[in-house]
């Protein structure tokens, strides 16, 4: 039993502040526009190394797929074809977004994982860029990604005319 006024009152303000908190933090952050939650095509990943001189790494041969969910759960499934073969990267889990913040859990045969990072979208091209914070600090890997949908189909070009002969006179 609580014996003075003053720590019910503690306990109870600490109660109601640990209830409420996650509906602050929810309403404080604006969810990403409806356009956000998509499949979206790996076109680009590039290493950033802070431990060497040499400029960032662009990853050649990247594909793959990214579905990130409305209800906080995505399907990675990554690529990367080297002169050695190729390499797949299969995740699924759930994701977190605060902000600019990106937050990835997962379970692999290793166990459960986090990857954090940032985020950036762009509605207009629905083009996605994901930087995942690398080891040792500092480092990073960068994601560019374009959603499905916004795939740029080929504008159908206009016929050529047919060359005209000349009459024989």
């Amino acid at each position: 039993m609580f014996t003075s006024a003053p720590m019910l009152l503690r306990c109870l303000s600490t109660f109601a502040l640990l209830t409420c908190l996650p509906f602050a933090v929810l309403a404080q952050t604006p969810s990403p526009l409806p356009s956000f939650y998509n499949t979206y095509h790996y076109t680009a990943y590039t290493v950033y190394d802070n431990t060497s001189a040499e400029p960032p790494t662009e990853v050649r041969g990247v594909g793959g797929s990214l579905i990130l969910r409305a209800d906080g759960t995505y399907e990675k499934h990554l690529s990367i074809v080297a002169p050695s073969g190729p390499h797949y990267f299969n995740q699924s889990g759930r994701f977190t977004l605060i902000g600019d913040s990106i937050r990835f859990a997962f379970t692999d045969l290793k166990g459960s994982d986090v990857q954090r990072g940032t985020f950036r979208f762009e509605p207009a091209t629905k083009r996605l860029t994901i930087s995942i914070i690398g080891y040792p600090t500092g480092n990073k890997g960068v994601y560019e990604l374009v959603a499905a949908d916004a795939k740029a189909s080929p504008t159908p070009k206009a016929p050529r005319p047919k060359p005209v002969k000349k009459a024989r006179t």
